[in-house]
């Protein structure tokens, strides 16, 4: 049996307009305060730390250098980040979109994150364009079935930094989570290192005032301009699936985080139901 979770509600407009271009601008997600305290965070963290290393639960992932740097599990870096895992600003438009609250894609709970990081970016990084409605992929696939939402996964992109013209926005391409042909610039712009998705036909810059959100299907095909202006673009990216699934990388949760969560947030991180193999005629 599946356990009873609230049915989400989100306006028509809302829903049509994500149908329809795959993606919706959430406009002052965050407060000028959860901003701050999110910047001391990522400042709490070391800035020389290395691709590879740790910092106690936070790992500084290894790629291109030319895509800057992503600090992976950065829900384990304080309340600031933890409050992303059900923040009411985009938390009941994610049940929504990934839907099956009401059927066996349930049973461990509704929505898993299974990737959360953070992106710093100076002058001159970027990252390709990728994804798109093209790609067979079922983890990031985009699907509306029966009058309702049944995506795989479903991520919300928050500025912390403002991100104008110059400052290295995230580019999509709007609707192309149903594109049915790959886009003839795919191959010479995608991820690759020193890519970037300026120029890209069809492409849109989102621009974005710290704590601003994009929320989107993966299936969308996105990447981002080079940044030219001095400065840190700074985003957090939360990427949001079934709890039926598994984590993009090996990368678990702590058990500190998961002691200082609300039963809501720590379903969400580690939504998994494990037997603990009693009673048991042999010795373990």
């Amino acid at each position: 049996m599946t356990e009873t979770i609230p049915v989400p509600t989100i306006d028509p407009l809302s829903a049509y307009l994500f149908d329809l271009n795959g993606f919706l601008i959430l406009r002052g997600a965050l407060s000028t305060t959860e901003v701050v305290n999110c910047n001391a965070e990522i400042d709490a963290i070391p800035a020389d730390l290395a691709a590879g290393e740790w910092y106690g639960h936070i790992h500084c992932e290894t790629m291109e250098p030319s895509r800057g740097v992503a600090l992976q599990q950065i829900y384990e870096a304080g309340p600031a980040f933890a409050r992303f895992i059900d923040h009411p600003s985009w938390l009941p438009l994610i049940r929504e979109f990934i839907g099956g609250w009401d059927t066996f894609d349930a049973f461990f709970g509704d929505v898993f994150i299974d990737e959360n990081f953070v992106s710093l970016r100076g002058p001159g990084q970027a990252i390709g364009i990728h994804s798109g409605g093209h790609k067979p992929t079922k983890r990031t696939q985009y699907r509306f079935h029966n009058g309702r939402f049944m995506c795989m996964q479903v991520n919300v992109l928050v500025a912390l930094s403002d991100i104008g013209p110059g400052d290295g926005a995230t580019m999509i391409i709007p609707a192309s989570h149903k594109a049915n042909l790959i886009h003839p610039q795919f191959d010479m712009m995608g991820i690759e290192d020193g890519a970037s998705a300026d120029g890209i036909v069809g492409g849109i810059e989102v621009h974005l005032q710290a704590g601003d959100a994009i929320l989107f299907s993966d299936m969308l095909c996105h990447g981002s301009a080079k940044r030219i202006n001095p400065g840190q673009r700074r985003i957090a990216v939360f990427r949001y699936s079934p709890a039926f699934t598994n984590f993009r990388f090996g990368y678990r949760p702590s058990q500190a985080l998961l002691g200082r969560l609300n039963p809501t947030a720590r379903k969400i991180v580690w939504p998994f139901k494990e037997w603990d193999r009693t009673p048991n005629r042999l010795a373990v």
